[in-house]
């Protein structure tokens, strides 16, 4: 059998090696021309058209500032009186296992992670939560409790105009601590 089984293999590998080596040469289908195309313009002179500096020079993007930017929900903006300007946090910062409620903006077009705090120091204004499947999960998680549902969630801060926006990448309901 296993002489059978030898034998075989070599002579499928003979069959193989021969085919690949008896096949006539294709022949090459594409060819370089220099001819006019349709529109009248050869193909080196599109090259060269292509290949020739632009006389206007590209602005480049302006930077936005560097300096410290105070959050617009917080000092005066804020809905507690008394709370003090805190800075907006820079983006790429993440936020990690911070408890708090699901709420709206004051207009009622975004959703916005309320942080529970002391009450007192009023150092975390809300952020507005960028739309992902976790902001769906805990809108349905508050409709389908009806109730006061506080959140434990896990994400990166991104920063526009003045403003911190949040993009949930893990969130657990804090009343039981199951994981949505």
């Amino acid at each position: 059998m296993r002489f059978a089984t030898i034998a075989f293999t070599i002579l499928f590998c003979s069959v193989y090696a021969f085919a690949q080596t008896t096949r006539p040469a294709s022949r090459a289908t594409t060819r370089a021309t220099t001819r006019p195309s349709a529109s009248g313009t050869s193909p080196d002179s599109v090259m060269e058209q292509l290949l020739k500096p632009t006389t206007t020079q590209p602005r480049p993007l302006i930077d936005p500032p560097t300096g410290v930017a105070i959050d617009k929900t917080s000092g005066a903006g804020a809905v507690a009186p008394h709370a003090p300007a805190v800075a907006v946090r820079r983006e790429g910062t993440y936020i990690i296992d911070r408890l708090g409620r699901l709420g709206r903006t004051p207009d009622g077009s975004q959703a916005q992670f309320i942080f529970d705090s002391d009450g007192k120091t009023l150092q975390d204004p809300p952020m507005i939560l960028l739309p992902n499947l976790k902001l769906t999960v805990m809108e349905d998680a508050v409709k389908s409790t009806n109730a006061y549902t506080r959140f434990k969630i896990t994400g990166v801060v991104t920063e526009y105009r003045g403003r911190n926006y949040l993009l949930v990448e893990k969130v657990t309901v804090a009343n039981d601590q199951q994981r949505l």
